[in-house]
């Protein structure tokens, strides 16, 4: 079997082009931040609060590239970092003001880009490969 025909090496590259096509967009755009920063953006904002090592896991990322993140993310005033009470070695992340609006702001041309990336396909070839998806995932834990 070729390596094109292997369903993990064309899932790879689909994430590789889609991330590339994210970020010139938000370049483009003048986001100022990266795919990766919005995405721990987006998970803050689905969430009440969450910890460091909460959000490397919902992220899929390791803690140290999640603190360098959230360190340029603090400097663009988009989150706070709220000491937890009891425990001085963590804190709770959470959307300061201005994360919020920049949320709120950038969804619709967000969703335009994820608009573009399932063009031509129906709602049930998108569920279907959400659901196929999904699947692999569980197969691989």
């Amino acid at each position: 079997m070729k390596i094109e025909e292997v369903i993990l090496f064309q899932i790879d590259q689909t994430n590789k082009i889609a991330k590339q096509y994210s970020q010139k967009e938000f370049d483009r755009l003048g986001f100022g931040i990266t795919v990766d920063q919005w995405v721990l953006l987006k998970l803050i904002d689905e969430s009440e609060a969450l910890s460091q090592k909460e959000l490397a896991a919902k992220s899929f990322r390791d803690p140290a590239s999640i603190t360098r993140s959230l360190d340029i993310l603090e400097k663009k005033d988009l989150i706070t970092r709220m000491n937890v009470s009891g425990n001085r070695r963590s804190y709770s992340i959470h959307l300061s003001v201005q994360g919020m609006k920049f949320v709120a702001k950038n969804m619709e041309l967000i969703n335009a880009q994820r608009a573009k990336s399932i063009e031509g396909f129906t709602h049930d070839e998108t569920s279907k490969l959400l659901s196929m998806l999904l699947k692999l995932q569980k197969n691989l834990k």
